[in-house]
C-alpha cells in the first residue's frame, strides 16, 4: 500500500461516521509543516497569516507551539474580531478604507495596543484621521515596501501590484509623516516577495520554465536583500524603536530568514500545504487540508459523479487555480465539464472501484479558501476525528 493509499484508508476509518462534503485537518501532517517553518525560520519567529488558516482553534494551535508569534491578518474587521478573542499582536496585512472598524480601533485601548494598521500613502493616515470620530488612542503603523523586482529601467516588472513605496527615501519620507503625525506610531515594515514565496520554481514537465523562475527569483533575492537592508537603515534613522521588519512567506521562509534586516516571517499556506505548494525545491510539506465530496452516479465505466466540488480559488484563472481529486490515486476531471457548481464527473479506472456513497478526497488550490465552502472542519489525528471545530464561515464571518 502507498503512503497515499494508506492515507485514504485513515481518511475513510475516521470519517466512516460522516456525510460528505466535509473538510478534514490532518493534525499529525499540520504540526510536522509547523515544525519544518520555524526550522527553516531558523530562529525567527514566524508570524501566521490567518487569511491561509481561517480557523481560529487552529490559529490558536500554531500559536502555541515554540517558534510562532502572533497573526498577520487580512481585514481590519477581522483584526478587530480577532483582538477581542483574546489575540494580542495582529499585523493587519492590507491598507484599509473600514471607517467604522477604524473608529472602533481609535476608541478602544484594548484593540489599538493589539493590532498594528498598514499604510503606504499619506492619504491612509487621512482616512483614519477622518474616521476617529472622537476616538484618541495611539494608532500602531506599519509601512509596506513594494518588493518588486524591475528590470530595463522598470520596463520590466516581476512581482505584484501592492505598494508604491520602493526606495528607501520614499519609506523614509512617509516614516517622517507619521512620526510628525499626532495619534499615529510607526513600528513596523512590511515586504512580501510574492513572485519568490508564492511561485513554485519547479513544474512538473516544464523544466525550461522551472529553470527561469529559479534564476529570476535567485535575482530577485539578491536585489531585494540589498535593497531592503538599506530601506530598513534608512527608516530607523527616523524611527530608531521600529519593533519589527515582517517579510517572506511559505515558499521563501529559510532565504527571508537569512537576511539581517528580516526580524520576523510570516507564512500561513505552510501549514495546509496546498496543491499550489507541490512545485518548490526549498521545501516539501505534508498536505494536511482536504475536503471530501460523496459519489452520486456511476454513468459509465471508468466514471463516477460526486456532488459539487467547482472551488475554484482566486487569481489569474486557469487550470491550476482548480482543486484536484487526490484520493484515491489516479481519478482526473473531464475536461468537457471540470469540476462543477452541483456535480463534478471523475474519469480513470479507480472509479470503477467506487460506490454510491464513498468519498473522493480533493486538495484545494489555495490554503484558507477552502474554509469559505465549509463551516467546520474535522479534525483528524491517525484514524479518528478527535475534534470538530468551526471555520470562520462557520463562526458567522465572512470577511471577504
Amino acid at each position: 500500500m502507498t503512503a497515499r493509499a494508506a492515507d485514504r484508508a485513515r481518511y475513510d476509518r475516521a470519517t466512516a461516521h460522516l456525510d460528505a462534503p466535509l473538510a478534514i485537518v490532518d493534525l499529525d501532517a499540520f504540526d510536522a509543516n509547523a515544525a519544518d517553518l520555524v526550522r527553516r525560520a531558523a530562529g525567527k519567529p514566524v508570524r501566521v497569516a490567518s487569511k491561509s488558516v481561517r480557523c481560529r482553534a487552529l490559529l490558536e494551535r500554531a500559536l502555541a507551539k515554540d517558534g510562532f508569534l502572533g497573526i498577520m491578518s487580512f481585514t481590519l474587521a477581522e483584526s478587530l474580531w480577532l483582538a477581542r478573542s483574546g489575540f494580542d499582536d495582529i499585523l493587519l496585512a492590507y491598507p484599509s478604507a473600514d471607517r467604522s472598524g477604524f473608529a472602533e480601533l481609535a476608541a478602544d485601548p484594548k484593540l489599538a495596543g493589539a493590532v498594528t494598521v498598514m499604510v503606504d500613502d499619506p492619504a491612509h493616515l487621512d482616512l483614519i484621521d477622518a474616521a476617529r470620530d472622537g476616538g484618541r488612542e495611539l494608532i500602531r503603523v506599519c509601512l509596506e515596501l513594494d518588493t518588486s523586482l524591475q528590470l530595463l529601467g522598470g520596463r520590466v516588472r516581476v512581482g505584484a501590484l501592492r505598494s508604491p513605496l520602493r526606495s528607501p527615501a520614499q519609506l523614509a519620507e512617509l516614516a517622517r509623516s507619521v512620526a510628525r503625525r499626532p495619534g499615529f506610531r510607526l513600528v513596523g515594515i512590511m515586504a512580501y516577495e510574492g513572485h519568490i514565496a508564492g511561485v513554485g520554481d519547479s513544474l512538473a514537465g516544464r523544466p525550461l520554465r522551472s529553470r527561469a523562475i529559479r534564476l529570476m527569483q535567485a535575482a530577485a533575492r539578491r536585489e531585494l536583500t540589498e535593497r531592503r537592508a538599506a530601506v530598513v537603515r534608512a527608516v530607523r534613522a527616523v524611527v530608531p524603536g521600529l519593533e519589527f521588519v515582517n517579510g517572506g512567506g511559505t515558499g521563501s521562509v529559510q532565504h527571508t530568514a537569512a537576511e539581517d534586516a528580516v526580524t520576523e516571517i510570516a507564512a500561513g499556506s505552510g501549514l495546509y500545504v496546498p496543491r499550489l505548494f507541490d512545485n518548490y525545491t526549498s521545501f516539501t510539506g505534508r498536505p494536511a487540508a482536504l475536503f471530501a465530496q460523496p459519489v452520486v452516479r456511476r454513468p459509465g465505466v471508468g466514471v463516477v459523479t460526486v456532488l459539487g466540488g467547482g472551488y475554484p480559488a482566486s487569481g489569474a484563472a486557469g487550470p491550476d487555480r482548480l482543486p484536484v481529486p487526490y484520493l484515491p490515486e489516479g481519478l482526473k476531471y473531464d475536461p468537457q465539464e471540470g469540476p462543477g457548481e452541483v456535480q463534478t464527473p471523475l474519469l480513470g479506472s479507480p472509479a470503477d472501484d467506487l460506490l454510491i456513497g464513498d468519498k473522493v478526497w480533493f486538495r484545494h488550490a489555495k490554503a484558507g479558501e477552502l474554509c469559505e465552502r465549509f463551516e467546520k472542519l474535522h479534525l483528524v489525528e491517525g484514524d479518528a476525528v478527535t475534534a470538530t471545530v468551526p471555520t470562520y464561515r462557520g463562526e458567522g464571518c465572512t470577511f471577504l
